[in-house]
């Protein structure tokens, strides 16, 4: 579906996956910094990776694009509202969350994985349904707790990366392989910024 363009850093790649790379790196950098423009590159690079994602059959990932939009417009509009906080309003803060909170996210993400690893398995073709819906049930939690400026979601996001650089290698996206071991330490940096900023 896309033409393949020279080697880049010595892997062939596709100018679809080269400009979503670009908009994603872009993105978690000023995820980093708090400021809310990521939302709309989160957008962008979604839209193309799905794209990218459709051609190369991970359609578990392809469908988590199209989700990843509908948070990140929510995400931007939690990011935007100012929050009344001690007679004044103010910013949606940096949290952790409580343990309760910590258990509920994790049943969420196997609940997530055995449903999406089914629906993969049953009504697509692709050949990796358990990894595609373990990781994809796993990039929504870290973009919900992203919305809500949860710091556990720099802990979901190391996790998933890392397992998402096999993912990708497996399936010949090597440009995307080299992001994903780029966001694990943006990943890494991201959580000891948020963790210095944290308010609870």
């Amino acid at each position: 579906m896309n033409q393949t363009l020279p080697l880049l850093f010595g892997f062939a790649t596709t100018p679809l996956e080269l400009i979503s790379f670009l908009l994603s790196a872009i993105t978690v950098a000023l995820n980093i910094r708090q400021l809310h423009w990521a939302w709309l590159f989160a957008i962008l690079s979604s839209g193309l990776y799905a794209l990218v994602f459709f051609d190369a059959r991970l359609y578990g990932d392809m469908g988590l694009q199209f989700m990843f939009i509908l948070i990140s417009l929510w995400g931007w509009s939690l990011w935007l509202r100012k929050e009344p906080r001690h007679g004044a309003a103010k910013a949606l803060a940096i949290a952790r969350l409580g343990w309760s909170q910590r258990v509920l996210c994790m049943l969420a993400w196997g609940v997530g994985f055995v449903i999406l690893a089914w629906f993969l398995k049953t009504f697509t073709d692709t050949d990796v349904p358990y990894a595609d819906g373990f990781l994809t049930a796993g990039s929504l939690l870290g973009q919900v707790l992203l919305s809500r400026k949860k710091l556990e979601n720099w802990h979901v996001w190391i996790i998933v990366d890392i397992l998402y650089v096999g993912l990708y290698v497996y399936k010949n996206l090597m440009l995307t392989a080299i992001l994903y071991a780029l966001f694990v330490l943006m990943a890494i940096m991201g959580l000891r910024v948020w963790s210095k900023q944290c308010q609870a």
